[in-house]
């Protein structure tokens, strides 16, 4: 009889999931990480998961109210070998893991080709597209997330900071899906809260890429 690779999950380091996220992932940047999870199938990673509080703290508030916004994460980053399926284990195992309750919010940039099935396929519930929005940006920064530099400025103090190096582009519209974690009436609790309008699931074709940096494992990727 055949015997499959055994597969785990294990929360992970900082410094564990790093190369994956620089190398891997899309953005090419680090993120506010509170959780961190990582995938094993035979003792060898082959993908990682992060969840972190949203630096937005309109999505804080505008989840669920002001009553459930200190349970509010972001699935922030994730990053694995090979397949849909491995990415749908990781993401599911991993909510398992998260303390109870949280709302944990992700969304699928549709300006990078994501449609988010991962997330339909461990029961999100979709709440539709993102707001329109344009984001600063600062000539020699473009490496850090524009919340680092402008959070809390308005865009003529920033004028007024950065003069001619800052600019301003317009940010991709993304895919927002929302999952609860709880007892059955936390769960319960907070999708009676829940601000978004709950709609049908997206459909389209998903991007795939290898981005190319090396890590524990290469080939093809899934990321959202």
């Amino acid at each position: 009889m055949e015997h499959k690779p055994a597969m785990s999950i294990v929360p992970i380091t900082f410094d564990e999931c790093e190369p994956w996220l620089l190398k891997k992932h899309y953005a090419r940047r680090m993120c506010p990480i509170s959780y961190a999870f990582g995938a094993y199938i035979s003792g060898k990673m082959v993908g990682v998961v992060t969840y972190g509080t949203p630096p937005s703290s309109t999505l804080l508030k505008g989840v669920c109210g002001e009553e459930w916004k200190d349970k509010v994460l972001e699935l922030n980053r994730l990053c694995c070998d090979n397949s849909k399926n491995m990415a749908s284990w990781l993401v599911g195992q991993s909510l398992r893991l998260l303390p109870k309750p949280s709302i944990v919010v992700s969304f699928a940039d549709a300006g990078q080709g994501h449609v988010g099935y991962v997330y339909q396929a461990t029961n999100f519930v979709y709440t539709g597209m993102s707001s329109k929005f344009i984001d600063p940006k600062v000539r020699g920064l473009e490496h850090q997330h524009h919340a680092t530099y402008a959070n809390g400025k308005t865009f003529e103090q920033l004028r007024q900071e950065f003069g001619d190096r800052l600019y301003f582009v317009e940010r991709s519209r993304k895919h927002r899906y929302v999952y609860f974690c709880g007892s059955k009436a936390q769960r319960s609790l907070m999708r009676q809260a829940l601000r978004y309008e709950v709609q049908a699931y997206p459909k389209g074709t998903s991007r795939r890429y290898d981005a190319g940096g090396e890590v524990e494992s290469q080939g093809i990727l899934w990321t959202d």
